[in-house]
């Protein structure tokens, strides 16, 4: 009976998630975003990072390693110690890398795991005042009537605000040319120079510009009218039926990360994405929130690696 008591407690105690699983995290957290600060995947990791900090009792610390449209810091990632001690904060561009880049050192799919899909957003189409455009519908005509003169500025190669109008040009059949910066904040400074006609990029970015006179909104790139832009209609409803694009930001630790530790991140981000707080600084910077979790999170991966890499294939995109 005494054997069996021993027996059963051991097995008890084996059983005991406490006992089953290691102690998560036990040094600073870091969260590599693969672009310059003051962009989207910045104030999500610091916004986020601040509150988490507090969450698992270890410093979450930024790190910005940007470059080569975000594969540096992507495949800094993909060969970290896989303990959930360094993440990424990625965007639509990781899984569009493969498309553009020869040989890269990382596969998006395979060598990260997703663990939370916090907020997208979609793009805002701004005109420099320069130009006479007013719709979308004259910046194609504008764009078929001057031939390779229009040009549109994004923070690099394979996002967002480079697919989405290469797409638009693709459908309209004119010709514009991208011209790629470091990031976002230079892509806009390019805009109210007037260095380039135009740009796609997000409403943190925009939205300023456009109150202060410096560019025209003309569309939205989402399924819907955007909820600081009433007046301005989205692409699909100014000919291009079914038109959206949008960008994703989230959480992906490499792949090998155990189960049971991913599976605390998501839990954990979920619950600080949801509190209103937290909530309101992300609305206010002008994000959608998605807070959805680790299936879902690949689920969208995959579909737009899919979406977006059939695009590139089809309409013959390289890297510049």
């Amino acid at each position: 009976m005494h054997r069996r008591h021993l027996l059963a407690g051991a097995a008890a105690l084996t059983a005991s998630p406490a006992f089953a699983q290691p102690r998560w995290p036990t040094r600073p957290v870091r969260l590599v975003v693969p672009f310059p600060a003051g962009g989207p995947a910045d104030i999500c990791a610091r916004v986020l990072g601040e509150r988490l900090t507090t969450v698992w009792g270890q410093p979450v610390v930024t790190e910005n390693r940007a470059g080569a449209g975000g594969n540096i810091g992507a495949d800094l990632v993909a060969k970290a110690v896989p303990d959930g001690h360094t993440m990424l904060i990625a965007a639509l561009s990781l899984v569009t890398a493969p498309f553009l880049v020869p040989n890269l050192s990382f596969d998006p799919l395979r060598d990260f795991a997703p663990v939370v899909e916090v907020f997208d957003y979609p793009m805002v189409v701004a005109v420099h005042p320069s130009v006479p455009i007013r719709s979308v519908a004259e910046l194609i005509d504008y764009a078929r009537a001057h031939p390779g003169e229009v040009t549109y500025s994004s923070s690099g190669v394979g996002n967002t605000g480079h697919l989405a109008p290469a797409l638009l040009a693709h459908l309209a059949g004119v010709e514009m040319t991208h011209v790629p910066f470091p990031g976002a904040a230079q892509a806009q400074t390019a805009l109210i120079a007037g260095q380039v006609t135009m740009a796609f990029n997000n409403p943190l970015q925009t939205m300023p510009g456009i109150r202060a006179g410096q560019y025209r909104a003309i569309g939205v790139t989402g399924d819907t009218r955007w909820r600081d832009l009433p007046d301005v209609p989205t692409v699909a409803e100014q000919g291009f039926p079914g038109f959206r694009a949008s960008s994703w930001m989230g959480f992906l630790a490499p792949a090998a990360t155990p189960d049971a530790i991913t599976a605390q991140i998501e839990r954990d981000t979920r619950a600080v994405v949801a509190e209103s707080g937290v909530t309101a600084r992300l609305l206010a910077a002008g994000f959608e929130i998605r807070n959805r979790g680790r299936a879902d999170f690949r689920r969208q991966m995959e579909a737009d690696s899919a979406l977006w890499g059939g695009f590139i294939r089809d309409a013959g995109i390289r890297m510049e």
